[in-house]
Formats: structure tokens, sequence, C-alpha cells
């Protein structure tokens, strides 16, 4: 874990508004806190509203169980929520697709309810002194009782505090999580005064197959009073309640005063759950557990320094940085036990097995963020991807507990896996992987595997792209011949990322194979479509090699949450081919012009991101602009630099960042497991991995004018520009370094790994 360093250079007039009273839009400070502090300058509710899907509760780096309020919304928690129905103990932050929204749900109330229906007994709350900081929530409920919440890595902890008369009752619901993906089969035990265990089976969400959450929760001091309810009503006095789906809970009631909870989650079992419940809680205080989640919280955050004389900004990018810290999650339990892939408990001896992956969000940016930032936790990330195929037998694509869900399409995996390895964390796996990226790439998983694999391979292997077809069979949520152009655009990246590795690692015919179809997306490319004055489009193929009639660029058919307009651009490892395809270098800049609407981003940039580009996070079709909310065109800003505009790069760049914001509404679309933040951590220091697998970044205007990254390695990144203005347009005159006294295009990952200091000359462009 990396040590918290002093600074040297960040003691800017950058102050948080002088309140002691918290309040969710913004951070707060406790007057003598230091400012600069990165716990103080994280804002959890960043990104609770407008599908961001978010929580702002507590938890730990990569934990495995968090505490945080869950509402009516699929996601858990939204911002303008009336009712909180109980304090749950798992999150996905920011999945675009509903999951469980809390499991193990626990409410405060001071007395039993009339129905155990969570729906019907949640309460209301006011967000008048609610505090959302790393490691930290804290919400005043109706009937004046306080919850604050903290967390371990396999735990989540309420500290609540009732009136001084009332009689506390904890409510622990294990038979309701998520509306649209409802618990199937549920246990309550009571073992002893403070204990209780149990199971919640659910399914894994968008299309995955149920598996179970053992849990096991121990209060501070014992309770006097307890029961179990199932469907047919409460059994006061009855110690255990379990069957199929339905209503099913205990209460537990104590005597007057406060009372923390503590609930730890494990894959593995019962045991399982008490042993990380042991380890991590043992003999500690609510604030002895608050104090450590937050000092860890404040080790990970300060792997980043920036200087800035806005409050909002520190806000901005810290929440971003923490949001990309919260996963992948430990899946392993703290004995180094996990559940695999082929439902068998395995070890991990030295190393901690993380799980949850949305790849095909999470290989455009996230991986890269964290492999750079977090070597460790990478390494470890790239081994547990690697026990999945062992143990699973083919490659993930969107991984959620031990379940592949198939959600999404293309394969995401190979960018995912070979960055990875151009960063250096597949040490003593390289020909593993390699292996696993070959037959995944070169065919199709059995038909009784769970796993969906390229499921367009038959069509793609013999034809060069994957046939439009919606009436192909399917495991799971999505499938790649569903979205037939955009699944071959994706298969055609891959290949050209494999390409690379296969080519390091001395498999030369099979690199040459790879390159070659790594322009397989030029298959889809029909001069005759026209739209908005441009020639020539991706188009969808059907079986038979016929193209896709009717069709319009604009339109859904064929392309997975996009249209040909934004994936045109997915073909960044090929540039040349698309400076061809569109007719040149001026036609290619006069289409993302349009696609952009540049010139008006020129005049008013804030105002045009949110009236000319794409502004709702699920309104995929009907488009020709950048879409921010969604990752298949994250990186088309820097398609400018790619044909020799990087200066519009900047422009598009700054323009893009106004839509990240100090408030609930602050994220753009999802947040997809920290991938738009990770996306924003990048375009505000200056970089961006635009083309898997090269370990090069575009450079484009920062927006501090100095960021230190402080790498494991105890090298430093230091990025300066001193001209940075966030009011102002800005674009790159001259990048320079130790490697390179002279204008820079790109910015290699060895020099970045070297340590390095890269002195940005801006230029400010008159509107």
């Amino acid at each position: 874990m990396t040590r918290p360093r002093s600074s040297k250079f960040s003691r800017t007039r950058a102050q948080p508004p002088n309140r002691t009273t918290p309040h969710p839009t913004g951070p707060t400070r406790v007057n003598n806190v230091d400012a600069l502090d990165p716990i103080e300058s994280v804002n959890t509710f960043i990104g609770t509203k407008d599908e961001g899907n978010t929580f702002p509760g507590a938890s730990l780096p990569f934990g495995k169980a968090h505490s945080s309020p869950i509402g009516s919304h699929y996601a858990g928690y939204r911002y303008d929520d009336q009712q909180i129905r109980g304090f749950g103990h798992f999150f996905l932050s920011g999945a675009g697709c509903w999951e469980q929204g809390g499991l193990v749900s626990i409410l405060p109330v001071t007395a039993l309810p009339q129905s155990f229906d969570h729906k019907r007994y949640a309460t209301t709350y006011t967000h008048d002194g609610e505090v959302g900081k790393p490691g930290y929530y804290k919400v005043k409920l109706d009937r004046d009782i306080t919850v604050e919440c903290t967390a371990t890595t396999r735990t989540g902890v309420e500290r609540y505090t009732f009136p001084s008369t009332a009689k506390p009752t904890l409510l622990i619901n294990v038979g309701q999580a998520n509306d649209k993906e409802p618990v199937s089969a549920s246990s309550i035990k009571i073992i002893d005064d403070r204990t209780i265990t149990g199971t919640v089976e659910t399914q894994a969400f968008c299309g995955g197959r149920p598996y179970i959450t053992y849990f096991a929760t121990r209060f501070d001091r014992p309770f006097t009073q307890f029961g179990t309810w199932g469907p047919t009503g409460p059994k006061p006095d009855q110690r255990e309640s379990q069957g199929g789906a339905g209503l099913r809970g205990a209460w537990a009631t104590f005597d007057p005063g406060q009372v923390t909870a503590t609930t730890a989650l494990s894959q593995v079992d019962e045991q399982g759950a008490l042993n990380n419940l042991e380890q991590e809680t043992s003999a500690k205080t609510f604030d002895d557990l608050r104090n450590e989640a937050q000092q860890q919280w404040r080790e990970e955050l300060s792997c980043i320094e920036i200087e800035t004389d806005d409050w909002d900004e520190r806000a901005v990018f810290y929440t971003a940085l923490y949001h990309v810290l919260l996963q992948p999650l430990t899946g392993s339990d703290v004995d180094g036990r996990y559940r695999g892939f082929d439902n068998k408990i395995h070890q991990a001896d030295g190393w901690t097995y993380y799980e949850y992956y949305s790849l095909w969000d999470t290989y455009r940016a996230h991986n890269q963020l964290l492999a750079l930032l977090r070597t460790q936790r990478s390494k470890d990330i790239a081994r547990s991807v690697l026990a999945i195929h062992e143990q699973g037998g083919w490659l993930l694509r969107w991984a959620y507990a031990n379940q592949e869900t198939n959600c999404m399409t293309g394969d995401p995996v190979t960018p995912f896996l070979v960055d990875l390895w151009r960063f250096g964390h597949l040490k003593g796996f390289e020909e593993q992987a390699y292996q696993a990226l070959k037959q995944n790439a070169d065919g199709i998983p059995p038909e009784a595997s769970r796993f969906q694999g390229r499921s367009g391979n038959p069509t793609y292997l013999t034809k060069g792209f994957v046939q439009y077809d919606k009436r192909f069979p399917k495991k799971g949520q999505d499938t790649d011949p569903h979205h037939g152009a955009s699944a071959t655009l994706e298969y055609a990246l891959a290949d050209g990322t494999l390409a690379i590795m296969a080519r390091a690692l001395g498999h030369t015919e099979d690199a040459e194979r790879y390159e070659k179809r790594g322009l397989n997306h030029r298959a889809l490319w029909d001069n005759s479509v026209t739209d908005r004055g441009f020639t020539g489009f991706p188009r969808p193929k059907l079986q038979n090699g016929a193209w896709l009639t009717p069709f319009t660029p604009q339109g859904p058919e064929g392309f997975h949450e996009g249209t040909a307009w934004q994936y045109q651009w997915l073909c960044q490892h090929d540039v040349e081919g698309l400076i061809t395809a569109v007719g040149g270098r001026a036609q290619a800049e006069a289409r993302l012009d349009d696609f952009f609407a540049y010139q008006d981003l020129l005049v008013d940039p804030k105002r045009t991101v949110r009236e000319k580009w794409v502004v709702g996070p699920y309104d995929y079709y009907n488009q020709f602009r950048y879409n921010p909310n969604n990752e298949p065109d994250l990186h088309a800003p820097w398609m400018y630099a790619l044909i020799g505009k990087p200066e519009k790069t900047s422009v598009v760049v700054r323009a893009a960042q106004t839509l990240f914001v100090n408030g609930p509404a602050g994220v753009t679309g999802n947040d997809d497991l920290g991938t738009m933040s990770a996306w924003y951590v990048f375009s505000a220091l200056g970089m961006y991995p635009a083309v898997p697998g090269t370990g090069e970044f575009v450079p484009h205007a920062p927006r501090f004018t100095k960021a230190v990254i402080h790498l494991e390695n105890g090298k430093d990144i230091v990025i300066k520009a001193e001209q940075a203005d966030v009011t102002r347009t800005q674009v790159v005159q001259r990048i320079s370094s130790g490697w390179r006294n002279k204008g820079k295009d790109r910015i290699e990952l060895a020099e970045l790994q070297s340590g390095t200091t890269l002195e940005v000359d801006l230029h400010t462009l008159s509107n």
C-alpha cells in the first residue's frame, strides 16, 4: 500500500467552505482539519443522481463488503429517494444494470412494524447533516435515529444512536434486496445473544445464474428480545427461518443506548463470514474502525497530488479517483479461500483474488489507470482473471461473483489482459495468458460452457465479419450476432491488440494472422452510405455477406448501445485505414468536427456539450454526435490527435470535463465500476491510453498547474502546466521532459514508470 507523502507544492489557496455542518452537495471539513487531506476532498454523493449509480456509504478500497443506505432505486440509493429501506452491505459502484442493491439490510426502529415488507416499513430521512466521506457515512432518520457507517475490507459496520428513552430494535432483512433481482432463497439463524448468521441466494445481474452469499452479523452488546419472520409472519423467540422466495428476516431488541452492528460477507461458507468478522473487527470500536478505514483511504488517495485553487476542482478529481479505487472487489476471505467459477473452493496463498469485472466498460480507461497506480493489485487482478480461465475453462466478459453473465458484446478481455501484460503485471504468467487469449480469439466455447466467448467467431473467422442476426441463440443477456457490426469492430480491435503481444512473445505467425484480422473493421465500410454530407460508414452484414437493408448510420441496427456514427471511431489501432476510408485527413477532420459540433464548442463549450451532444445515459440510438455518457466512443476526442490535430483533442476534452461537477448529478452516464471516473482522472492529468496494448498515452491540455503521481516503485510522474486555466480553452504547444526536449505526440509507458517530469506549455485560444 502506498505510504502518504507530504507535499511541498500543494499548499495552495484552495479552501473548502468554512462550515462545520456537513452538506452532501460538496466536500466539507471540520475546523482544524487540513483542507488538503484527500479524505476531506471527496464527496461520495457525486454520481448518486441521474443514473450515475454510485453509492454514498462506507467502503474500503476494493472492499468486498460495504455499509450504505438502500432505497427504491435499482442501484441501491438515489439522492432524491424519499425513504431508506435499510442499510445494506453489498454494492457495485456505477453499474448500469440492476443488482442486489444492498444484501442483508438492517433498519433501526423503535417498535416492530405491522408489515415486514421493507417497502412498507421504510423510513424517511433528511439530507441535513448527511455526511458522505471515504470510509464514513452519516444520516438522520425519522424518530430521531442517527446512523453512522464504516467498513473494513470484508465487513460493513453501522452505529445506531436512538433517543435516550427508546428501546432500540434492529430489523435484519434477508428476504428482500432489489425489486428487479429478487431474492430466490434465504435463511437466518440466531446463534447467541449477539450473533446472527444466514444466507441470501440471488441471481447474478443481467441474466446470470443464482449464487449464495453467506453473512454473519455481530452486535457490540447483547439483545434482550428477538424473533424471526417468514412468509407467514413474525415468530417471537424463534431462532431460525429458512426457505425459498418471500419475506424473511429477524429482529433484535436492546436496552436503551447505542448499538453497533458489524456484518461480514463471504461467498465460501458461514465459517468464512465468521472468520472475516472476527479477524477484521475483533476488539475494535466503531471509532477505531472508522479511523482505520479513513487512514487506508488517505493512503490510497495520496497516490496523486494536484495543485489547484478551486475547491470544487479538488472534489471532482478526488471523488473520481475514489470511485476508481472501489473495484474490482476483493473475492477471497481472510484465510485466502474463495469460490471459483467451477463452484469449488480454492485457495489464494500470498495474493488476493478479485472478482466483479465489467470488462466491456473497464478495458477502455479504468484498467490502465489501476495498472499505472496500483501495481500489486493489478498483478493480482491479472492472476484472478487467469484463475477464472483455469476453473471455468474460458475467459470472461462480464463476471459477477463466480458467474459469467455474458453481458455486453465483443471481446473486452483481450485488450484488458494485453494491457496488463504491457504494464508488466503478467510476469511469470505471460505464456499462460497468451494461450488463454489465443483460445478465446480463435475458438468458441462448447455448448455446455457458461461462457459465450466470441459467439460471432464462426462467420468472423471465415468471412471477416460477425453477421447481424437477431434470431441468434444466446447464453445470458447479450450475444454478438445481435450486434454484429459493433462486435466486428470490437473483435478487430482485440485482434490488433493481441498481435502486439504475440509478436513480443515470439509467436510471429500468430502475430501476422492477428494483424491481418485487426483490419477486419474495413470489411464493414460501405462507401454507398451517406449521412449529413459524409460518405461511407460501417454497416452491418447478414450471414450471406449482403448489407443490412434498410440502414441508416443513426439507427440502432447492428450496434450495441450506439450507432455507426459513434462506432466508426473504434479502429484507433488502424487510423490510416480509417483516413483512407473517409477520403483523407481533411475529411476525417471535418467528420470529427461535425461529430463534436466543434465550432460551437469554441464559442460556448459548456452549453454545447449539454445541448448538442448526447445528454441521456441511455439515449444510445438515433444519434450522430459524441456520447460522453457511454463507453464505445470514450476515446473519440483523441482521434483528432491520432489524425494529426492534437489541439482539437484538448478543446473537446476540456468541454467534456464540464459534465463532471461537484454535486449528486456530477457524473456523466453510469459510472460503470469507475470507468467514467477513470476517464476524468486521465483527462484531468493530460494524457489518455487511446490505443490498447501500445503502452502509449496521447497528451492533451492538463487541468492543473501541477500534479504528481506517486508510483508504487518509488518513482514520481510530475506534470507541470503553469499556464493551466480551466476557465479558458487551451491547447498544448509543446511538451518537454528528461527523455526528449522536443514537442511530443505520445507519452511512453516506460518513461512514466521510470519517473519523469513533463513540462507542458499551453496556448489559450481566443474565442
